[in-house]
């Protein structure tokens, strides 16, 4: 298992491959379909974001409240095929990777290979454990949407599957009989 840092370089991404396991530290941001819907649109309008996009990860999650003590309380993936439609506009602004669950559309795959990024995979149905490996937790846009805010965490060494690669390289497509 290796482990890779954040913010992702072109370089470092071009050397994994599906079906390869990763440790993930560094600052990642939370995101679900409704900030995904609001920060495709400021891209579109030519606004600021809320965060450089460049060499960042998004994780789709919606975290939920922290119990008292906690840095976080469950975070466990969401379904990746609902940011579908905003990933490739994200990917072409600079995004370098997305954590998710789940396989994603031909177009997303494309986008990946054409932007040179890449899409991991959490475990899905362990939230409550994946929790373990965030350090800190804080807002930083679209407060309004409680837990589908963007949330900048810091992670260490956050287990990772490639899901797809930079060179179009797909787990799902190299599972399939």
């Amino acid at each position: 298992m290796r482990t890779i840092t954040t913010p992702l370089s072109r370089k470092v991404i071009d050397t994994l491959k599906a079906g390869d396991t990763v440790l993930l530290s560094g600052t990642i941001y939370t995101a679900r379909d409704q900030a995904h819907a609001r920060l495709a649109g400021a891209i579109k309008a030519g606004k600021k974001l809320p965060f450089d996009l460049a060499g960042q990860v998004i994780y789709f999650c919606g975290p939920t409240k922290a119990a008292p003590g906690a840095v976080i309380g469950s975070c466990g993936p969401t379904t990746s095929k609902r940011m579908d439609p905003f990933s490739p506009v994200l990917l072409k602004a600079g995004l370098a990777a997305m954590i998710g669950k789940g396989s994603r559309t031909a177009p997303v795959i494309e986008a990946i290979k054409k932007y040179r990024g890449v899409y991991f995979l959490a475990y899905a149905g362990c939230g409550a454990l994946i929790n373990q490996y965030v350090r800190s937790a804080r807002v930083v846009a679209f407060a309004s949407l409680g837990p589908e805010a963007i949330y900048r965490l810091e992670v260490e060494k956050f287990p990772l599957v490639v899901g797809a690669d930079s060179a179009g390289g797909d787990i799902y497509k190299r599972l399939r009989v």
